[in-house]
């Protein structure tokens, strides 16, 4: 338990969330590579994945869905030029709020698929706002993949670790207060 919090405490000190914008590169690769260049991004899509674990049916992959889509309206609008205030506290927030439900919150498919895709619009305009250049589906292409990647892996160690609600609690609190970290920070 000490190295937890002694983990969490080191990651809540390091860089807020401030993955966006001005990424030079843009394409495939570039796309592929930005969801796992921010531990904003990491913590949020893992957060996904968990939270979706805990439920049963057609929601497990409804709201890793909805993130998706919704993610990837937020990118046109934000290509377009569109802005959303305060969208690096959004981001955050995501991290946050998503952790913390994927540990403690009623199991309510319409209300994670809503609380996901309300945060899936401030990840996905952060990357239209910064995607430049006539590659935007190649670098949409590419986040769009590794936005999946991490919600599988999420979805996957929720579903491996579903036989202790502890060590998912744990986990999503962890994510949640690295959230916090970088509310602040």
């Amino acid at each position: 338990m000490k190295k937890l919090l002694t983990l969490i405490a080191l990651t809540t000190v390091s860089t807020a969330a401030m993955a966006h914008p001005g990424h030079a590169d843009t394409g495939l690769i570039s796309g592929l590579a930005h969801p796992v260049s921010g531990l904003d991004h990491i913590l949020a899509m893992l957060a996904v994945g968990l939270w979706a674990a805990s439920f049963s049916g057609k929601a497990r992959w409804a709201i890793p869905a909805s993130f998706v889509a919704m993610m990837t309206l937020g990118f046109a609008f934000g290509a377009n030029g569109g802005e959303i205030p305060m969208m690096e506290q959004g981001i955050a927030a995501s991290v946050l709020v998503i952790g913390l439900a994927a540990a403690w919150a009623h199991r309510i498919p319409a209300a994670a698929m809503a609380v996901v895709g309300v945060f899936a619009l401030f990840h996905g305009v952060a990357h239209g706002a910064e995607m430049h250049g006539s590659s935007a589906f190649a670098y949409a292409a590419g986040f769009i993949a590794s936005t999946i990647a991490l919600h599988a892996a999420g979805f996957f160690t929720g579903t491996a670790l579903s036989k202790n609600i502890w060590v998912n609690r744990v986990a999503g609190t962890a994510i949640g207060a690295i959230g916090l970290g970088m509310m602040f920070a």
